[in-house]
């Protein structure tokens, strides 16, 4: 007896599980497309099923970033792999002042990872997508063997277009800058951590995955004299201001009384012996403005509901050797270095 699979019309997406020929090209692919992807993520340019999409831009530079997510466990208090995947491109692509239009999604997928939950990933991708305000207009599907692949990975790269010939960039940032971020650090980090290791708090932790491109657009218009915008992922905020530094060839100084952080996330730091400064963040930015600019920046920010507790945390100094130094609570004064090794594995 054959042990060939015989594709009915319709998945199983209650049931069924990715097999080898879901990536194969063949009917079965097909299925995979048409019945989860190209519903999910239906719009024109997608429904042409080329192996490209052609879209028209309005004026303006084209901005386009990418991102591979591989975040462990796929779904996490406050979002999942999907809703991940959108957030985090298309704030790469905002952080530029630019105005998110199109995105690919490219999907690596293991053998045996169930289609049930498959379905949920891209549900969740579409729900995001739509409330950005971006189309899904090309992709990629890609299966391997069981044991290869840990379920899912997804890539997304974005397609953005800056109009009115703002330019953001570290070489913008100069001493006497304001740095200002526009809330709470570290849930992103702790909320994986926490659901990794198994320990619950008096109140849930969640993640901060969020888009910030509307934040983005209120920040431009009230202030186009942004220097430089930055999203704190892997490595969070000290990462950040250390690869700024190094780019601008300027120092930073940082004061912890300032830096918001959530008492949970705070224990939760201590409990597991992390860092807030380095743990990553999926819905938070990093800002950098003249000292005049700097209140009237803030205002704008905690005005916006991604905002509300925005703060200024510090100041770009005269330093050539680029150092980054954090004003302890206590009042003394501290290096804060880049994070040596992997603090979080599998976080984004």
């Amino acid at each position: 007896m054959s042990t060939q699979t015989i594709y009915t019309s319709e998945l199983d997406l209650v049931k069924g599980k990715v097999e080898m020929a879901h990536g194969s090209g063949g009917k079965a692919m097909a299925q995979l497309i048409d019945q989860l992807f190209l519903k999910a993520f239906s719009n024109p340019w997608l429904e042409q099923m080329n192996d490209q999409a052609s879209f028209s831009l309005p004026a303006g530079k084209v901005v386009m970033a990418t991102d591979s997510h591989v975040i462990s466990p796929l779904f996490f208090p406050g979002g999942d792999i999907g809703s991940l995947s959108v957030h985090g491109t298309v704030n790469d692509v905002a952080m530029s002042g630019a105005t998110p239009k199109y995105l690919s999604a490219g999907f690596i997928l293991e053998e045996g990872f169930p289609l049930a939950d498959l379905k949920t990933i891209v549900d969740s991708m579409a729900k995001a997508a739509e409330e950005v305000g971006v189309a899904i207009v090309t992709g990629d599907t890609k299966v391997v063997e069981r044991g290869k692949g840990d379920g899912c990975f997804i890539n997304t790269t974005g397609v953005g277009v800056i109009e009115g010939g703002l330019d953001f960039g570290a070489n913008q940032v100069k001493p006497g800058d304001k740095i200002l971020v526009s809330g709470t650090l570290g849930d992103h980090g702790v909320a994986i951590m926490s659901l990794r290791e198994n320990l619950t708090f008096e109140t849930t932790i969640e993640s901060d995955s969020q888009a910030l491109h509307d934040l983005v657009a209120d920040m431009v218009e009230a202030v186009p004299e942004i220097h430089c915008l930055r999203d704190p992922t892997r490595g969070g905020l000290s990462a950040t201001l250390n690869e700024i530094a190094q780019q601008a060839r300027v120092g930073m100084q940082i004061y912890e009384a300032q830096l918001p952080v959530k008492s949970q996330v705070q224990a939760a730091c201590e409990f597991l012996g992390l860092d807030p400064l380095f743990v990553a963040n999926e819905g938070k930015l990093v800002a950098f403005c003249s000292a005049e600019k700097a209140q009237q920046l803030l205002a704008v920010m905690k005005a916006h509901p991604k905002g509300q507790e925005a703060a200024i945390v510090g100041e770009v100094t005269d330093d050539p050797l680029s150092f980054v130094q954090m004003q302890t609570a206590f009042g003394g004064n501290r290096m804060v270095d880049w994070i040596n090794g992997e603090q979080l594995p599998r976080i984004c």
